[in-house]
C-alpha cells in the first residue's frame, strides 16, 4: 500500500500539468464518498499517511485523481467459480450456470474498483470546462473489467463446467467506465461529449436502495434495467448528453443521443434518451424526488457465448454470438426522505422487437471480439417481448457512519413465442424473477467502510429455462477504500 500511495502521488504531480476536470459518473453506493467540510474543499495530500488516514484529495492545479478499491468474500449455495474478466468476479445473482456451493473471492460488492482523473476549471464567469476519465478493474487479478471477454472464456464450455460470466458495457476499454469532456453552467446547464452513462444507469444509481451494488442489487448486478433492455447499452462511447435545472427547483430535464454506431465502440446503431424530474420539499414532513426516463435503442446487441459442441463454436471458437433487437423502455423513479429514513421505488417497462433494419454483415463487438453474421439472431421475437422490472426498499441511517438497507426486486416477462406458454420449456415462455437483499455499511474511517449482507434470488418458468438450479443465496462481506 505504501508503494501504491507513492505511485499515486507521483502520477498526480505529473498529470496536474495537463488541464482541469469534474464529476465522476460511476455506479455509486447510497452512502456518499467521504465528504469534505461543507465550506472548503479537502486539502491536497502531501504524504502517504495523510492519504490513507484523512480525507485529503489527490488534487492539484484543478485536477483530481480518484478511485475505489473494493474487496471481499462470500458464500453461494449455487455458485460458479471466480472469473477475472467478468466485472463482478462472481455470480451473486442466480444464472443458468449457477451450480454448487462455493466459498468465493468477491470483488466489487458495493462498487466497481476503479481509478480515474477528473476536473472542473472555470474558463469564463459562470462557465466551467469539465472532464472525467475512469477505468474499472478487478482488484484480485488486476485485469480490466470485461464482460464480453468473460463470455469468450466460456465459449464451448458446458454449463456445469463454466466459470462466472455475463455480458457488460465494460469491455476492457481504457475508459470502460466513462471518458467525456464538456461545459457546465449553473444557468444554461451541462453539455458533455464522449463515453457516458445511460440515463437509466444514472437513474438506478440515484433511486436503488442498494445503489446499484453488485452483491446486493439485481439491477446493479444485471444490466438489463440500466441498458434499456441490454446491458451493453448501459454506457455509450460517443454520446452527447445535456442536463438542465429549470428555474429555482422548478424541474430538471436531460437528453442523450449517440453519434455513430458499432464502429465507434457502441453496442447499438443508435441510442436516444430523455428524462424529466422534480424534487418536492414538504418541510418537517420530508421530501420527495421523482424522475421519468424514456430510451430507444436501435439495433441493440446482447452478446452470448457459443454453445458447447455447436457448429458455430467448432467453426470459429474465438467469436461470439449475439441477439440484435430494437428496444424501447420507460422508467419511473421515486425516493422519499424523512429524517434518517429513505424509501425507494422504481418501475421500468421494456419492449424488445426484431430490428427494423436487420444486419447484413457481421461486426466487431465493443470488446474487439468478432461476431459473425451467421451467429446473430435477429428474428427471435415472433411477438414483442415485454419485460417489467420493479423494485422497492429503504435505508436507515443509525448514525452518520452506520446505515442499513433492505430491498425487493421483481421481473415479469410475457410469453412472446409462437404459442403461449407459462412453464420453463422455452425462454420465450412467461416467467418471473424475484430477489430480496439486506446489507449494513459502516464507515469506520474517513476513506474506509466495511459492509456485510446477502442477496437471495430465484427464477420461475420462462426466466428459468435451461437453468441448472433456480435459486441462489449469496451472503457477502467486504472492505472498501475510496480516495
Amino acid at each position: 500500500m505504501k508503494n501504491f500511495g507513492k505511485l499515486l502521488l507521483a502520477s498526480t504531480g505529473a498529470i496536474a500539468l495537463c488541464g482541469a476536470a469534474q464529476a465522476a459518473d460511476l455506479p455509486a453506493y447510497t452512502k456518499a464518498p467521504p465528504a469534505p467540510d461543507a465550506l472548503a474543499a479537502p486539502a491536497s495530500c502531501t504524504n502517504v499517511p495523510d492519504f490513507i488516514t484523512t480525507n485529503c484529495a489527490l488534487a492539484y492545479y484543478g485536477i483530481t485523481v480518484y478511485g475505489t478499491i473494493d474487496m471481499g468474500g462470500g458464500y453461494e449455495t449455487h455458485g460458479t467459480p471466480f472469473n477475472q474478466n467478468i466485472i463482478t468476479g462472481v455470480e451473486e445473482l442466480v444464472q443458468k450456470n449457477s451450480n454448487k456451493a462455493l466459498w468465493l473471492l468477491t470483488p466489487g460488492g458495493l462498487s466497481q474498483s476503479n481509478i480515474g482523473i477528473k476536473g472542473n476549471e472555470a474558463i469564463a464567469p459562470g462557465l466551467n470546462f469539465i472532464f472525467d476519465l475512469n477505468f474499472g478493474f478487478d482488484p484480485y487479478s488486476m485485469t480490466a473489467a470485461n464482460g464480453p471477454k468473460s463470455l469468450l472464456d466460456n465459449n464451448g464450455v458446458p454449463l456445469s463446467a463454466q466459470s462466472s460470466n455475463a455480458d457488460s458495457s465494460r469491455a476492457g476499454q481504457f475508459y470502460n467506465a466513462v471518458g467525456y469532456a464538456g461545459l457546465s453552467s449553473p444557468t444554461y446547464g451541462t453539455l458533455t461529449i464522449g463515453r457516458q452513462n445511460s440515463l437509466e444507469l444514472d437513474g438506478v444509481n440515484a433511486y436503488d436502495p442498494m445503489g446499484g451494488s453488485y452483491a446486493f442489487s439485481v439491477i446493479g448486478w444485471q444490466g438489463t434495467a440500466v441498458g434499456g433492455g441490454d446491458t451493453e447499452d448501459a454506457r455509450v462511447s460517443t454520446a452527447v448528453k445535456y442536463r438542465l435545472n429549470v428555474g429555482d427547483n422548478l424541474f430538471r430535464v436531460s437528453g442523450m443521443a449517440q453519434l455513430g454506431g458499432y464502429d465507434q465502440n457502441n453496442a447499438t446503431q443508435g441510442e436516444y434518451g430523455a428524462g424529466i424530474g422534480k424534487d418536492f420539499n414538504f418541510g418537517a414532513a420530508g421530501s420527495l424526488a421523482l424522475d421519468a426516463i424514456f430510451t430507444y435503442d436501435k439495433g441493440a446487441v446482447k452478446s452470448t457465448a457459443l454453445a458447447a459442441g455447436s457448429a458455430a463454436f467448432l467453426a470459429a471458437p474465438n467469436t461470439l454470438g449475439a441477439t440484435v433487437s430494437d428496444d424501447t423502455s420507460g422508467m419511473i423513479l421515486a425516493k422519499y426522505t424523512y429524517q434518517k429514513l429513505k424509501v425507494y421505488g422504481g418501475y421500468e417497462y421494456i419492449s424488445f422487437a426484431n430490428p427494423n433494419s436487420p444486419l447484413t454483415t457481421g461486426f466487431t463487438d465493443i470488446a474487439g471480439i468478432p461476431v459473425l453474421l451467421g451467429n446473430i439472431s435477429q428474428s427471435g421475437f415472433v411477438n414483442n417481448e415485454h419485460l417489467q422490472i420493479m423494485w422497492t426498499g429503504a435505508r436507515y441511517a443509525f448514525t452518520d457512519t452506520l446505515d442499513a438497507g433492505i430491498a425487493y426486486y421483481h421481473y415479469d416477462q410475457n410469453s412472446f413465442g409462437k404459442t403461449f406458454c407459462n412453464n420453463n420449456s422455452a425462454s420465450t415462455c412467461s416467467g418471473t424473477l424475484d430477489a430480496v437483499s439486506l446489507n449494513v455499511d459502516w464507515q469506520f474511517a474517513k476513506k474506509f467502510d466495511a459492509y456485510a449482507g446477502f442477496m437471495y434470488s430465484q427464477v420461475h418458468n420462462g426466466l428459468a429455462n435451461g437453468y441448472l438450479f433456480t435459486n441462489n443465496f449469496a451472503p457477502t462481506v467486504g472492505l472498501r477504500f475510496r480516495f
